[in-house]
């Protein structure tokens, strides 16, 4: 199969800066201000919001395949994006357009200056304005960072949330545990708000028991999609992700928005989103290529997986649970390429070896892409990119070309 086909990219460096430079600043006041400034663009149309550790970009694409399949004018706001800022927002199936996303963030620099905007609230609220005048019926949008204090957490109508698997991480934000992370991201429930979750983890699942009655939000759960189900993405965790869609779905039906069960199943079986579980052909090799950018995401990564050998091309962050995930990833006969990803702070073969003393034999540092790229190409073992969608990013336009 062929990569999706994502927007070119687009210099926005003049109006954005690096999100490295200002770092994380949780916060909402900020971006509530500079909206009631800005004459409340987000009033101007309803949304539903998708928080969670894994899964939400999936859940967001598989119900905007439903709304688009029930010809309902729809925004779709995620984060992060691969190759291009214009993935970030889609109007209508269209990704927007690169000088409208320059023309809307031009018009937010003032605001952005005077509220010292973050560089996401300050594109959250430039994705609200172009909402706005693009007269959508209804926005889908994926939370960046926790829940509660999230830029999309500022628009007010969201009467329907989705929760996707919640997992350990971004600890030095969210907090060191389950149940801390769980109520970071239980922070989107709000008086009568329908809320729908897949099964969660014992400590997970009480938080948002316990946050739903505080908050008199309706928590429902729902089951994993039988496996008779169509669906386009592919990975067993699918099954759980496209459950919270279709019952956001449904929760939006009793809202009085007409999406029909031969909606429903259009958009299950035609939604397509880059970089989970992706499967392409390149230079006459079959590779996958996964974010799993978290230890969640690489247990599940590796339960898809059989037992034959892989060679892996692994770019990890380095705030994240580096040892965890290479030790989840590998099997017993795999090798693994790490490479580090351009402009963040990532893992070496050495911090690896040292702390996974028993994969000393299998961890290799490649010292730049296309290094670790020909060393895939070996014949026998199946090739595997993964570890970060940063890794996906830089590695995007090669696989292109070469596919």
């Amino acid at each position: 199969m062929q990569p999706l086909q994502l927007p070119a990219p687009v210099e926005l460096s003049d109006l954005l800066e690096p999100f490295s430079q200002r770092g994380v600043d949780l916060g909402l006041y900020r971006l509530q201000a500079a909206l009631a400034d800005a004459g409340h663009p987000e009033k101007r149309f309803p949304a539903v919001q998708v928080a969670g550790t894994n899964g939400k970009g999936s859940i967001c694409t598989m119900l905007g395949a439903m709304l688009k399949a029930a010809e309902i004018r729809t925004g779709i706001y995620r984060s992060p994006h691969l190759l291009s800022w214009c993935e970030r927002l889609e109007l209508d199936s269209n990704w927007i357009n690169p000088e409208k996303l320059r023309e809307a963030l031009r018009s937010w620099q003032d605001l952005g200056a005077s509220h010292k905007l973050t560089p996401f609230e300050l594109i959250t609220g430039a994705t609200f304005s172009i909402c706005a005048d693009a007269k959508i019926d209804l926005a889908v949008l994926e939370v960046g960072l926790g829940g509660r204090l999230d830029a999309t957490t500022a628009h007010s109508d969201r009467s329907v949330v989705g929760i996707g698997s919640i997992g350990l991480d971004h600890c030095e934000y969210l907090g060191n545990s389950l149940e801390q992370i769980a109520a970071e991201k239980a922070g989107v429930f709000k008086p009568g708000t329908i809320a729908i979750s897949a099964p969660q983890v014992k400590q997970v699942a009480e938080v948002l028991e316990q946050r739903a009655a505080a908050s008199a939000t309706q928590l429902r759960w729902v089951a994993p999609l039988a496996n008779e189900q169509p669906l386009a993405l592919g990975g067993r965790w699918q099954r759980s992700n496209g459950a919270v869609a279709v019952g956001m779905a449904a929760a939006l039906n009793e809202r009085g928005w007409e999406i029909s069960e031969a909606a429903i199943n259009k958009g299950l079986a035609t939604a397509r989103w880059p970089g989970r579980l992706e499967q392409l052909e390149w230079r006459g090799r079959k590779l996958l290529l996964d974010g799993a950018h978290n230890q969640p995401a690489a247990a599940a990564l590796r339960q898809e997986l059989s037992d034959q050998p892989r060679r892996w091309l692994l770019g990890i962050q380095r705030h994240k649970q580096g040892l965890e995930i290479v030790n989840t990833l590998l099997g017993s006969n795999d090798q693994a390429w790490i490479l580090a990803l351009p402009n963040h702070q990532s893992w070496s073969a050495d911090e690896l070896r040292a702390g996974l003393p028993h994969r000393c034999g299998q961890i290799q540092q490649a010292s730049n892409a296309a290094e670790g790229l020909e060393a895939l190409l070996a014949p026998g073992a199946t090739p595997v990119i993964a570890g970060s969608l940063y890794l996906l990013s830089a590695l995007w336009e090669q696989l292109n070309e070469n596919s």
